[in-house]
């Protein structure tokens, strides 16, 4: 199950970098808020990137906790960045995903902390 959390993370670090690109170059003429809202975006997917890395890492350590950790990560980082991205690139907005999917993601950090706290058996 860990190497789901490093390949998705994986996944959403390629997905972050292709997005910046194509913000920097395909929305250069775009209008200031669009760019603003698709570069917050991706800096959310690039660091939460990162934090599913991490938890492919932690969780033969972690436990439950730290699975499901990534799995809060993961499911909230499609729902941020989705809505966010559907509303800037697309004019689609979904109501109360991207802001669901950041209370999710702000789970994803409680789990984290958690599964740092919770004792391990001796190795």
């Amino acid at each position: 199950m860990h190497r789901l959390w490093i390949g998705t993370g994986a996944l959403a670090g390629l997905g972050a970098v292709a997005m910046a690109a194509y913000a920097a170059h395909g929305l250069a003429g775009a209008d200031p808020a669009v760019q603003t809202m698709v570069r917050d975006a991706v800096q959310m997917q690039g660091w939460h990137a990162l934090a599913l890395i991490f938890c492919g890492l932690w969780a033969p350590r972690a436990g439950w906790l730290g699975h499901a950790a990534g799995a809060a990560f993961l499911i909230g980082l499609i729902a941020f960045c989705g809505g966010v991205y559907s509303l800037a690139l697309a004019g689609l907005r979904l109501p109360s995903v991207a802001p669901t999917g950041g209370t999710v993601l702000m789970l994803g950090w409680l789990l984290l902390f958690l599964s740092a706290l919770r004792p391990r058996p001796a190795l």
